[in-house]
């Protein structure tokens, strides 16, 4: 299969912008953040996938970097900074797993400097950049990653992460415009589109596709599935029922999967891709944390 007529090849590693923080939930402290997730999950499927982000210069930031060490993840673009502590998040669960969010302030990761040293190598020609809304919360980190994505031609993917206060719908439909796949849920959906609580999805997208500009728009939602329409094709995917033990994450395991298809080098057979990240979305919600 080919791609489309025009569209960038990836070459370079698969940079990840954004968050690593500590979510402490009622089930005890995990290792976190949806950039670092995702890169995570990445690393796990074979890509090269490179956190850009920062810790503190603390117990938990050398903590969080001897594990991602031990998994053999690449820790040169992660800045260790002497100003801010490590992130964290507290995190609760109602009844259905679904979490809520409590995001301390301030922490290392809203001050990511752009690469220096070994690292920019990595940055200077990525193949693809991953970003989310919640990292792009400050202004010190607009500008970082404007940076980053000045003059290449590295495949963009945006996954929205809409977390009050932190959601500022503006700037998450600024960030949504020019993107090569636009991620987000079916409420992140619903409120950048502007449509009501009954608005049929496809509808919906349509008019997020007006607002961004945006061709390839997936929207996760949640037990139903997932839709995407990539230039003018819907694709579908229902998955099979799992028992849910939280949902922390699961988002970011799916967008790994879209990121690992788009990156690859044929034009990805959208029906077998949504299934895999489905069910691997439904394994990391069978999981504590």
């Amino acid at each position: 299969m080919s791609r489309t007529a025009g569209e960038r090849l990836p070459t370079g590693p698969i940079l990840c912008f954004g968050e690593i923080l500590w979510d402490l939930l009622p089930s005890g402290r995990f290792l976190g953040g949806a950039p670092l997730n995702v890169a995570v999950h990445l690393h796990r499927l074979g890509r090269r996938a490179v956190p850009v982000s920062a810790v503190g210069d603390d117990g938990p930031g050398a903590e969080a970097l001897a594990a991602l060490n031990r998994l053999g993840m690449d820790t040169r673009a992660v800045a260790i900074r002497e100003d801010l502590p490590t992130g964290t998040v507290r995190v609760s669960l109602d009844a259905d797993g679904n979490p809520r969010f409590a995001i301390a302030e301030p922490a290392a990761w809203d001050r990511i400097p752009f690469p220096g040293g070994v690292a920019a190598a990595a940055a200077a020609k990525p193949g693809a950049i991953i970003f989310g809304s919640l990292a792009l919360r400050q202004a010190p980190n607009r500008r970082t990653l404007a940076r980053l994505l000045n003059g290449t031609a590295a495949v963009r993917i945006c996954d929205i992460n809409l977390r009050a206060p932190h959601d500022d719908r503006t700037r998450a439909l600024r960030l949504a415009r020019g993107v090569d796949l636009l991620k987000l849920n079916r409420h992140e959906l619903l409120v950048l589109a502007g449509a009501a609580a009954g608005t049929p999805l496809e509808a919906a997208v349509g008019e997020l596709q007006r607002r961004t500009g945006c061709r390839r728009i997936c929207v996760t939602l949640g037990a139903d599935g997932a839709i995407l329409l990539d230039h003018g094709c819907w694709h579908r995917c229902r998955p099979e029922p799992v028992t849910v033990r939280d949902t922390v994450g699961a988002g970011d395991a799916f967008t790994a999967v879209l990121a690992a298809a788009l990156t690859a080098r044929v034009a990805p057979p959208w029906p077998t891709v949504l299934a895999d990240a489905c069910r691997l979305a439904g394994f990391a919600t069978s999981q504590c944390g």
